[in-house]
């Protein structure tokens, strides 16, 4: 059974939210500030499992982060205990790709399709790129996140859908180009099983082309902006202050990664993942 209080604490929510759009909204937002988004399991050859066991023992028990599959399967897990209706969705990333005339992508990410009222609802603390609020599932939906940064929903020919993003590149891991509407992913209704969702994390975690199995990731929330580590590349926007820096040495990524994402890594696993 799902430890709601656990998972409640783990995020910092000292009462459990109401099974509406505004504690949907809520639940999304603290469950994003405080578990980071990262993929060193995947760097350090550990495999990714998206069962809820697992799951809840890594980001909650644990107190690590996870990516996609890892964080979607914890907050829909959260949703049903919440009394939500909530299902999954699987996604194709088009952040940075599309400007640069890139083939279409995989199915590589996945977000949750919450039902309240009637009323569809995409939510998603999984993307660990930037922060998009929940938002209703109607074409022409725009919402507007902490850091500024602005989200149109656009019903697509094909009977999907597009989420665009109009912000700062700096509140991105670094694939935003800067202000104008782009394209951060597309997506369909379509049911999603089990077996689409293993399908997806096992490309996701293991291809040679994945960008997951090329660079080691770390990113979190802030109240008003986004921190992340890509590789060695350290990056920070909160409001309009914003810092770039590359680590050089290891005992400074191993600082970083603990003071800004609550990741403790031993010497070894740094050294694991190559970077120096």
């Amino acid at each position: 059974m799902f430890d709601l209080d656990a998972y409640l604490a783990r995020i910092n929510l000292p009462a459990r939210v109401t099974p509406d759009a505004e504690g949907l909204g809520r639940l999304q937002r603290e469950h994003r500030l405080a578990i980071p988004f990262e993929n060193l399991d995947v760097r350090l050859g550990r495999g990714i499992a998206i069962d809820s066991d697992s799951v809840f023992a890594k980001l909650v028990t644990g107190k690590r982060g996870g990516y996609c599959f890892e964080q979607n399967r914890l907050f829909l897990d959260a949703l049903a205990a919440l009394g939500f209706a909530a299902r999954p969705l699987l996604a194709r990333v088009w952040l940075g790709i599309a400007a640069a005339g890139g083939a279409v992508p995989p199915l590589t990410h996945t977000l949750s399709l919450v039902t309240i009222e009637g009323q569809d609802w995409i939510a998603d603390p999984g993307f660990g790129a930037s922060y998009a609020p929940v938002m209703p599932l109607v074409d022409g939906a725009e919402a507007t996140a902490p850091d500024g940064a602005r989200f149109r929903l656009t019903r697509e020919e094909d009977d999907g859908w597009m989420l665009y993003r109009d912000g700062a590149a700096g509140s991105t891991d670094g694939r935003g180009n800067g202000p104008g509407w782009q394209p951060q992913y597309a997506f369909t209704t379509d049911a999603v099983f089990e077996s689409d969702l293993a399908l997806s994390n096992h490309w996701t975690s293991s291809a040679p082309d994945s960008r997951f199995t090329n660079l080691t990731i770390a990113s979190i929330v802030l109240p008003h902006g986004l921190a992340g580590l890509t590789d060695r590349r350290y990056h920070r926007r909160a409001g309009a202050d914003e810092t770039v820096a590359e680590i050089t040495d290891p005992r400074v990524y191993r600082m970083r990664m603990s003071l800004m994402f609550g990741i403790d890594l031993t010497r070894e696993e740094v050294e694991g993942l190559g970077l120096f």
